[in-house]
C-alpha cells in the first residue's frame, strides 16, 4: 500500500451530535473525514451512497471506513470500484431500515460478503436494529461480530462518547496498515 489509509466517518440517520464518539473521532484523528449529507432527516439511498462515494474517490488514499446506523446501510451498498478503495470497515450499531418507513428507500439490504474485512459491533437491545438481525448482517457480510450488552444504540444516548472499546476496534482494522495516527493519539482520545 503506497499510502496509508484514511479514515472515513459514515453517520446514520439524523447525523452525529457533537458528543457523539463519530464527532470525536473526527475531532481528533489524524486525516479523518465525516461524510456530510445534504438531508440528514429524509434520507435517500442514492443521494447518500452518492456522497460516500464522493468521499471515497476524493482523495487516492485507501479508506477505512467508521460508519453508524445507516451510515452502516449505506457503506454496504456503495459500488464495487468504490469498494476496491475500502480496506477496512467499523459497522457500529446498523440500521433496519425494513422496520421505519423513512428508511425503506435502503432496502433490501444487500447480503453479499464485504471484499474488505469489516468489524459488525452489535448490542443486545439496539431499539433500532434486533441483535438476530445484525447477528445475520454480520454473516452475510462476512464480518467479525462483537456482541455488547445493553449498549442501546451505541451513541450519546445510551452512554458512549469517545467510546474507547470503538476506537480499539477501528485501530485492529488498521493495524499493519501506514496509518497516520500515534499511540499517543489514541490515548488521548480515550482520555
Amino acid at each position: 500500500m503506497d499510502k496509508p489509509p484514511r479514515i472515513l466517518i459514515v453517520p446514520g440517520w439524523h447525523d452525529s451530535g457533537p458528543g457523539h464518539w463519530q464527532s470525536l473521532w473526527a475531532a481528533q484523528l489524524p486525516g479523518a473525514e465525516r461524510v456530510v449529507q445534504d438531508d440528514w432527516i429524509t434520507p435517500h439511498r442514492d443521494a447518500w451512497v452518492g456522497r460516500l462515494e464522493e468521499c471515497i474517490f476524493s482523495r487516492p488514499e485507501p479508506v477505512v471506513i467508521a460508519a453508524h446506523s445507516l451510515g452502516c446501510i449505506a457503506t454496504t451498498q456503495i459500488s464495487a470500484r468504490a469498494a476496491e478503495r475500502v480496506v477496512g470497515a467499523l459497522l457500529v450499531a446498523p440500521a433496519d431500515p425494513e422496520r421505519r418507513a423513512q428508511l425503506i428507500d435502503f432496502s433490501p439490504v444487500p447480503a453479499a460478503p464485504l471484499p474488505y474485512r469489516s468489524v459488525l459491533v452489535a448490542s443486545s437491545n439496539d431499539p433500532f436494529c434486533p441483535i438476530r438481525l445484525a447477528g445475520a448482517y454480520a454473516r452475510a457480510w462476512g464480518s467479525e461480530l462483537v456482541r455488547l450488552q445493553n449498549a442501546g444504540h451505541v451513541n450519546v444516548e445510551s452512554g458512549h462518547g469517545a467510546w474507547p472499546l470503538g476506537l480499539a476496534l477501528l485501530q485492529s482494522l488498521t493495524a499493519g496498515l501506514a496509518w497516520s495516527s500515534t499511540p499517543a493519539d489514541a490515548t488521548a482520545l480515550q482520555a
